[in-house]
């Protein structure tokens, strides 16, 4: 039975109670105790900086070879916090509501509250790093709408909010850094967690440079690597994130917990080419004052500005009255499906609908909206050619963002002892749907906030023995990580690691993407372990292990994805029910919204490896509503 080990009481005293239950440990002995952090975004950066800054000993790994180019950059439009400033009916309780409303009922009550909890301090946290949030002609900082919420609760810097955000905790690391309390391992990629003694004591890495494998031991191992949307080929994540990190702790043990929760965007630039190898963002926040609209006649190809007023159909106004175009992502997503499937998408193949700026610059004046969108609507122009101060966008719905992830309790623990995860590599706060703006909110949080306090309580808690990469457990794991690569490198195939990735990402949008079925997920689970059968058998790779092999990077990253997908349909298929981004069509209302069965699949379901070729096995963590009572979600 999983015990996610949530402290009793009132939900607005959980985190103050179990904070000052945890052990502490002394300042003369945090530089006893190593850690390992891998990954540099929000969660990973703030977490290496702020546990550096206690005095800790501090090491953290990033494929890349900055800190800066972390993939949390790319999330625009903002981050919430419930401050208030607007006087607009805002408040921690609030966020914590429409946050597991938004979820659809399927997040663990007792983390949200304490996200919402802390987001009023993420903001102070990063106005005193001095970030340049926007601010309001008076001085006071200046907040925004997102999707699923009927207050103006985001806070923004432009349209470069990530870049601005990582930019504030990479200096609070490269301060760490100068002081010698954090080693940075850059161009260098985490390939297994090795376990000694049942707990978490170090990682296998590979230098992407020169091909060296290396063992790396501490006293505890902190993931923060980001989701695995790639998994779809196309997506608006960076190319090279992926899921080997989670994926090879989830082979040591650790459970993975709703694999199947993944969201779709609704504001992307629609794919242009059959061989595109990337999807663009256009941030959420343009559905402040965009307006998203379609013909109301199928096939009508007239240039947009042609179109009268009376022809047009801003279907999410019509359909949401309440929240209009900034209906949550999962259900905006869903109604641009609906409308191209219907022959009134606009643009190449009818795969997009118009995001329209054309009221806003009447009302507010170009130069407002440039002042506000500008940096995103010049990408929108460097990338379409088109001008969206004249014509509107075309937006259509692409792969996002990642609920799933490993299992981890309320202190961030994944299922193996040591084994922390931050940021959206666990699967803890967001349900079946993560709202806009909340994806930077969960990374620093957890960073700045959570991990520094469960880890130090890990520490105190424990005795550690000296363990160093003379342990005979990294040798092995060391050994079995060469061995993997060497197999790869040895298949002498024909098809390229890319032909491969690309027909599995087409293959997961097909059957398990806006739509799942159980014939999909059942046809899906029949072609996935065919297309990894020939990915073992027929894969073409160049070069050694012994330099800087990028095919190689490739190869080693979609052979878990090869694996990640499978795990997905199966837990797509065994839900049987609909609920935020996992939509089956099977369980819809009459108006096609998403039905949930709150009877039968109340819970977090957590799978476990069981070994190559073998079912997985699953747990099922159960999930109560006792703040925010269960109902049929609805934004109408």
């Amino acid at each position: 039975m999983l015990d996610a080990h949530i402290p009793s009481g009132p939900i607005e005293k959980k985190w103050d109670k179990r904070r000052f239950e945890m052990k502490l440990v002394n300042p003369a002995n945090r530089r006893k105790h190593s850690i390992i952090v891998v990954g540099s975004g929000l969660a990973g950066a703030s977490a290496a900086a702020t546990l550096g800054q206690q005095g800790y000993h501090v090491h953290c790994f990033t494929y890349h070879d900055s800190p800066r180019r972390a993939h949390s950059i790319a999330a625009q439009g903002g981050i919430n916090a419930a401050k208030n400033y607007r006087n607009d009916g805002d408040s921690v309780q609030r966020l914590f509501y429409d946050t597991v409303k938004g979820g659809d009922f399927r997040s663990r009550e007792a983390n949200v509250y304490r996200l919402a909890e802390i987001s009023v301090n993420i903001i102070d946290q990063c106005v005193a790093q001095g970030v340049p949030f926007a601010r309001e002609y008076g001085g006071l900082l200046d907040t925004r709408s997102f999707g699923g919420v009927q207050v103006q609760r985001t806070f923004y810097a432009r349209g470069q909010t990530g870049q601005q955000l990582l930019l504030g905790a990479y200096q609070a690391l490269e301060e760490q850094i100068a002081a010698g309390n954090v080693r940075m391992h850059t161009r260098c990629e985490m390939l297994d967690v090795v376990m000694v003694g049942g707990r978490a004591r170090g990682i296998i890495t590979r230098d992407l440079l020169t091909g060296k494998i290396d063992a790396h031991a501490a006293d505890v191992v902190a993931l923060c690597t980001g989701g695995y949307s790639n998994v779809f080929f196309l997506s608006t994540n960076a190319m090279a994130c992926n899921t080997s990190a989670i994926w090879r702790a989830h082979r040591r043990g650790a459970l993975f917990a709703n694999p199947c929760f993944t969201q779709i965007h609704p504001t992307c630039i629609p794919q242009s080419s059959e061989h595109q190898s990337k999807l663009t963002l256009m941030s959420e926040s343009l559905r402040n004052d965009g307006r998203v609209w379609v013909p109301k006649t199928k096939g009508d190809n007239r240039p947009p500005n042609q179109i009268p007023e009376g022809e047009r159909d801003y279907y999410l106004e019509r359909r949401y009255p309440s929240f209009g175009n900034l209906a949550p992502r999962d259900i905006a997503s869903r109604a641009a499906k609906e409308v191209c499937d219907e022959g009134r998408g606009v643009g190449p193949g009818g795969r997009g609908v118009y995001l329209d700026f054309g009221d806003a610059i009447r009302r507010l004046g170009e130069e407002n909206v440039r002042e506000k969108y500008g940096n995103l609507f010049d990408i929108y122009e460097e990338i379409t050619g088109d001008d969206a101060y004249k014509s509107p966008m075309r937006i259509y719905p692409a792969p996002h963002y990642t609920m799933g992830g490993l299992w981890v309790d309320y202190d961030l623990m994944s299922t193996l002892p040591g084994l922390f995860v931050g940021g959206e590599a666990n699967f803890s706060d967001h349900g079946a749907n993560r709202l806009g703006a909340s994806a930077l909110m969960q990374g620093l949080a957890d960073g700045y906030f959570v991990l520094p306090a469960t880890i130090p309580n890990y520490l105190a808690s424990n005795k550690f023995d000296k363990v160093d990469t003379s342990n005979p457990a990294f040798a092995q794991v060391k050994a079995e990580v060469t061995e993997r690569l060497q197999k790869l490198l040895s298949i002498k195939g024909k098809r390229t690691p890319d032909s491969f990735h690309r027909e599995l990402g087409t293959l997961m949008w097909n059957n398990c993407g806006m739509a799942r079925s159980e014939k999909s997920l059942t046809e899906a689970l029949q072609r996935i372990p065919a297309l990894r059968d020939e990915f073992w058998n027929n894969l073409s790779m160049v070069g050694t292990n012994e330099e800087l092999n990028q095919s190689l990077e490739k190869a080693n990253r979609i052979s878990d994805f090869m694996e990640l997908a499978e795990l997905m349909c199966l837990d797509a298929l065994e839900r049987k029910e609909s609920c935020g981004g996992h939509f089956r069509i099977e369980s819809q209302t009459p108006d096609g919204e998403a039905q949930r069965d709150d009877e039968h699949f109340s819970y977090a379901a957590a799978w476990e490896w069981t070994g190559t070729g073998k079912n997985w096995a699953v747990q099922k963590e159960p999930l109560t509503f006792e703040e925010v009572h269960l109902a049929q979600r609805s934004y109408k």
